[in-house]
Order: C-alpha cells, then sequence, then structure tokens
C-alpha cells in the first residue's frame, strides 16, 4: 500500500493542480508533506515499536495511514490535503519502521527467511508496478480522489489479517527508556534536513537560506550525536552504527537509491515531455521495470543468494544499475521506446532485483534482536533521505541544463531531454560511487559459521555478537523504491 501510494501520486498531480487551484510551487507540497513526516519520523517509530511492540506500532500505522487515505480522498481544499498528507506520512513512517524487524523476528530459520524476503519483496515490486498504470487508469477515467480512496478496502484487509496472522509481541516496555529530548532532536533534523532538500528546487543550492536551514539540520544531528553518547537510555545505540557492515549498507543504499529516484520520477517525465506519452501509456511504458524486479526476487534471488552470498548479488546488481542509467543518458529525444526505454527498463530492474534484497539483509545482518526495529527504521531512514538527495540534485541538473540549451536557441523538447540525460549521467556517476563503497566496506568478513569479528567490525561490546556471522547468510529483508 506504500508503495502503490509513492507511485500513484506522481501521475495524479497535474488533475489535482487543476481541482484543487493548486500553485506551481504549493503542488510540490503534496508530495513533501508526506516525504518530510515520513522520513523524519522512521528511527523514532523503529525505537518504540521495540519498546511497545512492533504488532501493535505496525497495526496502527496501517490504521493511521488508511484514516489519512480517506481523508485526502475527500480532501475539499488544497491545504486539507496537504495536512492528510502529512498524516499519510505519520502512518507510513509507523508501518515501514518496523516492517524488517518483524520479517526477521517472524522467519529465524535461513531457508524460510529468504523465502518470506522473496515474496515481500514482490509484493512491493507489484505496488509499485501497479501504482504508475492504476494512477494513470483512475486519474483518467474516476478522478483523482480514487488515488487514495483505493487504499480503504487495501487497509481493510491488511488490518484484519495483521491482528489475526502476526502473533503479539509485547516489546521490551517503556521502562527500558526512550530518549525523549534525542527523539526530538533526531526528527528536527531529519524533517528540517529533508525540507531543506525539496526546496533546493525553488531557492537553489547557493542560497542563503538553503545554507542556513542546511547548516541548522546537520546541527541538530550533531546535537543528537552527542545526546546519544552519554544519555542513559540512548534512541540509537551507536554501536550499532560501529558495525562496517551496517554502515556500509546504509551508505550504499543512499548512493544507489539516489540514482534510482532519478530513472523513476525524471523517467516519467522524460516519457510525457520529450518522447510524448500520455498518463496511461507513461504507466503501461514503466511496467517492465518492476514486473522483472517481481521476477528476479520471486525466482531467482533467493537461490543465487543462498547459493553465492550477498556480496556478489550486490555487486552484480549494481553494475547492472550504473549500465543502465548510462544507457538512458545517451537516449535520444526522437528516440523510440523499443530501442531506447525498454532496454533500460529491463537492465535497471534485474539490476535492482539482484542488489536491493542482498543489500538489506546485509544493513540487518548481526543486528541484535532487541534493535531490530531501530535497525529497519534506519534502513528505512537512509533509503528515503538518499531518495530526497538524488532527485533534488538531479531535477536541478536538468532543470539548469534544459534552460542553457533554451538560451542556445534549441528547441523545448531536445533542450529537455538534454537536461534529462545530463540528470540520468550524473545519477549512474551517483550509482558508481555505490559500487566503489560497497567493493571497499562491504568486503567478505568471517565466513559462515564462525564467530563474528567484533575489532573488525568496530562494534562495541554492547553491540558485538558471537552468534553465527549472519553477513554471508541470505537471510536478511528487502524493500522496494515507491
Amino acid at each position: 500500500m506504500t508503495v502503490l501510494d509513492g507511485s500513484i501520486v506522481t501521475v495524479a498531480m497535474p488533475a489535482i493542480q487543476s481541482d484543487l487551484g493548486f500553485s506551481p510551487a504549493g503542488l510540490a507540497w503534496v508530495v513533501n508533506a508526506y516525504l518530510i513526516a515520513f522520513a523524519g519520523l522512521l528511527l523514532l517509530a523503529g525505537r518504540l515499536g521495540d519498546l511497545l511492540g512492533r504488532r501493535r506500532m505496525f497495526v496502527s500505522g496501517l490504521a493511521v495511514f488508511t484514516a489519512a487515505s480517506v481523508l485526502c480522498g475527500l480532501s475539499p481544499t488544497a491545504g486539507t490535503l496537504v495536512a492528510a498528507r502529512f498524516l499519510q506520512g505519520v502512518g507510513g513512517a509507523m508501518t515501514s519502521a518496523v516492517v524488517l524487524g518483524m520479517l526477521v523476528a517472524l522467519f529465524p530459520e535461513d531457508r524460510e527467511r529468504t523465502r518470506a524476503i522473496a515474496v515481500f519483496s514482490a509484493s512491493a515490486a507489484a505496488g509499485g508496478a501497479i501504482g504508475t498504470f492504476l494512477g494513470g487508469a483512475l486519474t483518467a477515467t474516476v478522478g483523482w480522489h480514487a488515488i487514495f480512496l483505493i487504499n480503504l478496502p487495501i487497509g481493510a484487509v491488511a488490518l484484519v489479517a495483521a491482528r489475526r496472522v502476526l502473533a503479539d509481541d509485547p516489546g521490551q516496555g517503556l521502562r527500558e527508556g526512550a530518549d525523549y529530548l534525542g527523539a526530538v532532536l533526531v526528527t528536527g533534523a531529519l524533517m528540517l534536513g529533508v525540507y531543506t532538500l525539496v526546496r533546493t528546487a525553488d531557492h537553489g543550492w547557493g542560497s542563503g537560506r538553503t545554507f542556513v536551514l542546511g547548516a541548522l539540520s546537520l546541527l541538530l544531528l550533531a546535537a543528537f550525536a552527542v545526546r546519544q553518547r552519554y544519555a542513559a537510555d540512548p534512541l540509537l545505540r551507536l554501536g550499532l552504527l560501529r558495525s562496517r557492515t551496517v554502515t556500509g549498507a546504509n551508505l550504499v543504499q543512499v548512493l544507489m537509491v539516489a540514482g534510482m529516484f532519478t530513472f523513476q520520477y525524471l523517467g516519467a517525465l522524460f516519457l510525457q515531455r520529450v518522447l510524448g506519452l500520455g498518463e496511461l501509456a507513461t504507466g503501461v511504458a514503466f511496467l517492465p521495470a518492476p514486473v522483472v524486479i517481481g521476477v528476479m526476487m520471486l525466482g531467482f534471488s533467493a537461490r543465487l543468494n543462498t547459493r553465492f552470498g550477498p556480496r556478489p548479488l550486490l555487486f552484480g546488481g549494481l553494475i547492472l544499475i550504473v549500465g543502465g542509467l548510462a544507457l538512458f543518458g545517451r537516449a535520444p529525444a526522437d528516440g523510440s521506446y523499443a530501442t531506447d526505454v525498454l532496454p533500460v527498463m529491463v537492465l535497471l530492474g534485474v539490476g535492482f532485483g539482484l542488489a536491493m534484497p542482498a543489500l538489506t539483509g546485509l544493513a540487518m545482518a548481526g543486528v541484535h534482536p532487541e534493535d531490530g526495529g531501530l535497525a529497519s527504521g534506519l534502513f528505512s531512514t537512509t533509503q528515503v533521505v538518499g531518495g530526497a538527495l538524488g532527485l533534488a540534485v538531479h531535477a536541478a541538473l536538468a532543470s539548469d541544463r534544459t534552460r542553457d540549451l533554451l538560451a542556445a536557441g534549441e528547441a523545448a523538447g531536445p533542450a529537455a531531454g538534454g537536461g534529462y540525460r545530463l540528470a540520468f549521467l550524473s545519477a549512474a556517476g551517483v550509482a558508481a560511487a555505490a559500487l566503489l563503497v560497497a567493493v571497499a566496506l562491504l568486503r567478505r568478513g568471517p565466513s559462515p559459521g564462525t564467530a563474528r569479528d567484533a575489532a573488525e567490525d568496530g562494534e562495541d561490546e554492547a553491540g558485538a555478537t558471537d552468534t553465527r556471522d549472519a553477513e554471508d547468510s541470505p537471510t536478511g529483508s528487502a524493500r522496494v523504491i515507491s
């Protein structure tokens, strides 16, 4: 439902603007309000899931998200829709923050966990596949309200299933401690940071406003780090970040998702503004990528993970992503879908289908059960931050390049195509950086069955574990970007 929501809204934006009277700058808040709430609350929601129980947090988040979706669909004004989207982001954070920790706890055996992750990842890929197509179809036939109201039956089924299927876990209890000051600091830092990123399109990267807000966000983040070092019950145990594998996996995700978000959002604009496809045709054109991702995750990634381990799959997937984005960077303004776009969809689908499950398994490897929600929230947070950062940077690159080409006398279509091509090539460079970081930080650790080398991974005594090295296990969890 959350993946569906991320892709279904983008296609309906022009209709929403026309109906509710959004200004061009105000329309961005249909996306920004959700993104700021979602990103800002993931880490806190993950920790509260550990304390209060992940099932309780998951079910509560589903209820909030579903109710907020109804409010979005019934919104009579622009302000009401933005407020409802913020509430929707709160519900999305509550559910997404604990999903990976729940999967790791629910399926302790390697083989069944790998299969469960494959089904989970494929369902998320299906949400991505349906979202773009359904957004165009519903907007064109019923109206934009339906793209939000469709979450009501999905949410109702998910709520009933969750209450019946998921075992209740009491959590550690609030007596274990919730660092409320730390929660305020990190939530403020993440919300302000994402807000700064999404507003760079309006104010520019070199503006005083961007500099001041960015510096304040970093200051809050530094204050949070100091607070966690000395707090009696820290929100984020810093020992988790001293694991080379956990930190490396999250850093790789920031860079990889930055490239993939560029493909998803600017790629849709390229198809509409340069190749001239309509809303529904754009949705259909994007179907191959998530379908290939789902096929890879259901049919191949689990078995390949079991046979070769996560690192080779991650490296191979990143190489394919770099190749796909670079290929998209040469698509001409008068190109055809079959020869210039479809091969990119296939390459990126296979690459992401291989890389994401492997990367998520590494990010959750060796995490103590009591920190499962926290690690899940951290991984979800870096995913959102990576997407916001990549989109902000590459949208600015595309806009500046298009403006320069128009000033040089290029026609509108070729000028827009030139801007998007530069963004795709830059995204390929970012994905290449992700590959380099993966090779440098996610090198092979101890063999399966041996004790983890806490000194090598840099874990402190609280974060070290002497269990089987989960880093080379095919276990873990996977999410697909919305």
